[in-house]
């Protein structure tokens, strides 16, 4: 009997929760609110609990990102493991991936050396006068690039230098936009085509200047925007601070998110990931 009451006053609290909630516009509603998302623009302080790890399998129609280091990401859907902007270090964890893209504007964003055990390592750079080209289809997974260009140390312009590596899975469409030092063209933006999520560099001088890679990501309109390649809060803020008010800013103290498309926030959100590489 308490056990029951115990449950029925807690399925009280949800339904009071639940009534006590803003309606959201018409246009919001087309989307449900994420359940591990929703909460962070509206509780200060909240805590976050991780119930699951990069170890844990997935529903198909769901995909985890973890942020590792740098520019490197750990996305994982469909029982595939991709790694972006590998550079060989992924912690004491057990894992190699099915797919590792890299882009060589810095020696911070590739490997020489990758293991060889990993069966496709998909370089994000020119050779020979030719742009890369990845279609590579895993099933659950199809990972494209759409090459950019680099701006060199002596050299001046690299022409297609860098690589902006697409993950398509569980229906969502996730950019990575590796070492962008331009504004794309039209072309390219519509190469790249819809981003759900996107990870963008927010160093402010070493990719692209702030203001510039916020154009970029209003015309790319993901709904969540992850932010990597920071060198200290202070850099982090500059960029938060720019993307306030069009995008809501959270930061959950976690390491790792996991989206479906059916979950995605309603409106665009600014999602802070806690770098830690995999044990």
């Amino acid at each position: 009997m308490t056990r029951f009451v115990t449950r029925f006053l807690a399925a009280l609290v949800v339904l009071a929760y639940a009534l006590a909630a803003p309606i959201a516009p018409a246009a919001a509603q087309e989307r449900i609110l994420s359940h591990c998302l929703a909460f962070a623009g509206d509780i200060d302080g909240a805590t976050y609990v991780q119930l699951a790890s990069y170890a844990d399998p997935l529903p198909d129609d769901e995909v985890r990102i973890s942020y590792i280091d740098h520019a490197s990401f750990l996305i994982q859907a469909g029982g595939l493991a991709a790694v972006t902007d590998f550079t060989g270090a992924l912690g004491g964890a057990d894992l190699v991936p099915d797919v590792v893209t890299m882009n060589n504007a810095h020696s911070t964003h590739f490997t020489y050396v990758p293991d060889p055990e990993i069966p496709h390592v998909l370089e994000g750079w020119a050779h020979g006068g030719e742009p890369a080209d990845h279609d590579l289809d895993l099933g659950m997974m199809r990972v494209r690039n759409v090459p950019t260009d680099v701006r060199g140390g002596f050299e001046g312009v690299r022409a297609n230098g860098n690589s902006v590596f697409i993950f398509e899975a569980a229906g969502l469409c996730i950019g990575h936009l590796g070492h962008l030092h331009h504004m794309p063209d039209d072309a390219q933006f519509a190469a790249i085509g819809r981003l759900d999520v996107v990870m963008a560099a927010v160093d402010g001088g070493i990719t692209l200047d702030t203001a510039t890679m916020i154009e970029v990501l209003q015309r790319l309109k993901a709904r969540v925007v992850v932010p990597m390649h920071w060198f200290g809060r202070a850099t982090l803020d500059r960029f938060l601070s720019g993307m306030r008010g069009e995008f809501d800013v959270v930061e959950p103290g976690l390491g790792e998110i996991t989206l479906s498309l059916d979950r995605l926030p309603a409106r665009p959100q600014v999602m802070v990931l806690e770098p830690g590489r995999l044990d």
